[in-house]
């Protein structure tokens, strides 16, 4: 594929982000993102076959993006207590932002696709920060900065409170007083 044809495709990508942003995934169809998008349904076509292929390929970049925000942190040498707060201020913002989410268009997505547990993208998100979290909580008990007996239960409850709150954002609203509480509460149970 030429520099030309990646950039278009690439254009596809993020215009189709901004329709899943607005409309979830069930209500949107391919002519959604060639209007979108202003071009044909045959150039869509070129690169895309399905609407399931783009909306993979925005998760792609989310991900992508996602780790951008948390390299540069890493690099510094930031404690893991930093970076767990560096992660959770994230979350926040993510939680906060219902509106150009696409936390929607992504339990759309698995709850209309019977996707095996190993594919998931939703369950492949979920187990690599609670990795990531896990590693964290451990780096933070040998700092001193933290003190928890279970790092692998307390991963696992911080993100099961994220997606908690992630469907609480998006069915009856959220504070940011609300997330701020819970993400208190969290950093309490595994402070030293």
């Amino acid at each position: 594929m030429g520099e030309k044809s990646i950039q278009k495709k690439n254009y596809i990508i993020v215009k189709a982000r901004e329709v899943f942003q607005e409309k979830g995934y069930l209500t949107v169809t391919m002519k959604d993102i060639v209007e979108a998008c202003e071009i044909s349904r045959g150039g869509l076509y070129l690169y895309f076959d399905k609407l399931s292929d783009i909306f993979m390929e925005v998760l792609r970049l989310e991900s992508e993006e996602a780790d951008d925000v948390f390299m540069p942190a890493i690099s510094e040498s930031m404690s893991s207590a930093d970076i767990l707060a560096l992660f959770l201020q994230e979350q926040k913002k993510e939680l906060l932002r219902s509106k150009n989410s696409l936390s929607r268009a992504i339990f759309e997505f698995n709850f209309q696709n019977e996707i095996p547990a190993k594919e998931n993208s939703l369950r492949k998100q979920f187990d690599m920060a609670v990795k990531v979290i896990e590693r964290l909580i451990i780096g933070g008990n040998e700092e001193g900065d933290f003190r928890c007996e279970d790092p692998r239960g307390a991963a696992r409850n911080i993100m099961y409170v994220i997606e908690g709150l992630r469907i609480s954002a998006q069915t009856i609203g959220i504070t940011e007083e609300t997330v701020n509480r819970e993400i208190l509460y969290l950093m309490k149970s595994i402070a030293a």
